[in-house]
């Protein structure tokens, strides 16, 4: 597997990827997949932004996900703060690709001198996203109870968060 930067070809494998976790999943709270051109412009914003949007690509050139870092909110306090997200192929999931595009993700917005990164995970009982952002040392700081109504039931969504470099023990 190979983890780099997601280009422009690489855009209607995600946006395969995405749609399905829309319409199968909780891990987006999206209930129509969005277009193509939508899922560009979102390529497009995260990356004029400077920040992190990889995919992982097995030795024949297919894409088993993708991952990226958005800021956590636009307003300037929380400049140096960034939500994750990943989404797996599916049938993939399991095989160490989330980990990987994680583990990439941290390492690359430590380097750009963020201090904290935050995972909004959608439904509280999603244990693979859960385990996956503990086994990289985020921590439970909350639930928020009922906050999406997807599949005609109420979802929460639970709010982990890691420190980044030296986190909140130094000022940026």
């Amino acid at each position: 597997m190979n983890l780099r930067a997601a280009a422009a070809p690489d855009l209607p494998a995600i946006h395969s990827i995405y749609s399905h976790h829309v319409l199968h999943g909780m891990a987006s709270f999206e209930e129509e997949p969005p277009s193509l051109e939508e899922m560009r412009r979102r390529h497009a914003e995260v990356t004029g932004a400077g920040l992190p949007y990889l995919v992982a690509e097995e030795a024949g050139g297919t894409i088993l996900g993708y991952g990226y870092c958005s800021l956590y909110r636009t307003r300037s306090a929380y400049r140096y703060t960034l939500e994750d997200s990943i989404y797996i192929r599916h049938g993939m999931q399991g095989k160490g690709t989330g980990k990987a595009l994680l583990a990439e993700l941290i390492r690359t917005c430590e380097a750009l001198n963020y201090r904290q990164l935050v995972a909004v995970i959608g439904d509280s009982a999603n244990a693979a996203s859960i385990g996956l952002h503990a086994s990289l040392g985020f921590l439970r700081v909350g639930i928020l109870r009922s906050t999406g109504f997807k599949f005609g039931r109420w979802v929460d969504s639970m709010l982990m968060q890691r420190p980044l470099g030296c986190g909140d023990g130094t000022k940026p």
